[in-house]
């Protein structure tokens, strides 16, 4: 049973409003250094993850050190999606994603898997190709049986269906709608369900956090998808969030929807971005969009992760996407901890207490 403290919502920042950017507190002399988030988290009963860029795991000490050191589940950035898991029709590589796998077996932590169905970065093969819809079901059942038989055991949680609302609570055009309809849905996680049985299978998207919309189509299905006895698990809310739009004040009675309706819930892709420069105000704003979520994730009764979308600057993907934007993430470009990180290790002390 999990037991937290926490004083209200009250949002724990430990930030400078006048002069630079705010630190991480220091270690005082004479007292230990602060404890890691993946420590604290463990005490408060929740998982703490990031999602991994595996050439720098590979190739950066300090990047591959404080994964294993701060975190108690990783996920594969890209390599388990379906262009780098089966870039031709039939022949798979899945050895940066085994390697994902080993590490966190080496390191004690848990694997999420993502992501088995999305509109985006698919192989060129299942794209351009004529396929019948018959044919595309096929290949779609093959890829899902595949993969999740391929990691079966070893991955916790799988993001079963990415992405399939537009922010109206519309059904996003794809080519899995185009061809197969919206049973594609349910079809999936069946079969995800036939490969590993012990896997939690979850939906997965951004601009869910509170009610609206996008959210309100996803309860619908959710209770159309149980009614039909479809083995969905999980409710999955990204958290790609930016300072200049806030952080919806309703985001725990939406968790609390969703596990009403027997699911587990978690914050899977967390990162709040601002436009550059970074000033104490944004900083500040950051702190508190981080914590927000993770409140409410810890205020919730069957919230059990909350995974960062990175946790460093370094490689982050938002300069990338985001013109003039960034700073995204906990850690600088240098790994040294934002306002972030400590209002992050702050609020998981006050709930494991």
């Amino acid at each position: 049973m999990r037991v937290r403290v926490l004083a209200g919502v009250v949002l724990l920042t430990t930030l400078t409003l006048t002069g630079g950017p705010a630190t991480a507190s220091p270690a005082k002399p004479g007292h230990p250094a602060p404890t890691g988030l993946r420590t604290l988290a463990d005490r408060a009963d929740l998982r703490i993850g990031t999602a991994v860029d595996m050439a720098a795991l590979a190739d950066d000490d300090a990047y591959r050190a404080a994964v294993g050191r701060e975190f108690s589940t990783v996920t594969a950035e890209n390599v388990m999606k379906w262009e780098a898991t089966e870039p031709q029709q039939g022949v798979h590589d899945w050895a940066a994603a085994d390697r994902l796998v080993d590490f966190a077996r080496a390191h004690r932590q848990k694997v999420r898997g993502h992501t088995l169905v999305w509109h985006n970065q698919n192989p060129a093969w299942v794209t351009e190709q004529a396929f019948t819809p018959t044919q595309l079901r096929e290949v779609l059942r093959k890829h899902i049986i595949d993969e999740v038989t391929h990691f079966r055991g070893k991955v916790w949680h799988w993001d079963v269906v990415n992405e399939i609302f537009n922010d109206d609570g519309t059904w996003r055009d794809s080519i899995w709608l185009r061809n197969l309809g919206p049973g594609y849905v349910a079809d999936a996680f069946r079969w995800a369900h036939q490969a590993d049985p012990k896997a939690t299978l979850f939906l997965n998207d951004y601009n869910n956090e509170g009610l609206s919309a996008k959210s309100d189509a996803y309860y619908a299905l959710v209770k159309q998808l149980k009614a039909q006895g479809v083995p969905v698990q999980g409710y999955g809310i990204q958290g790609h969030l930016a300072v200049q739009y806030g952080v919806p004040g309703d985001v725990l009675a939406n968790l609390r929807r969703f596990e009403k309706l027997g699911l587990q819930t978690a914050f899977t892709e967390v990162d709040v971005r601002m436009p550059l420069p970074a000033d104490p105000i944004k900083v500040q704003a950051q702190a508190q969009g981080f914590t927000a979520l993770l409140q409410a994730c810890l205020l919730a009764d069957k919230c059990v992760s909350y995974t960062l979308w990175g946790f460093t600057d370094r490689y982050s993907w938002v300069p990338g996407v985001f013109a003039g934007e960034g700073s995204a993430t906990p850690y600088d470009e240098n790994l040294n901890p934002k306002p972030a990180y400590a209002a992050l290790r702050d609020t998981l002390a006050l709930a494991g207490r």
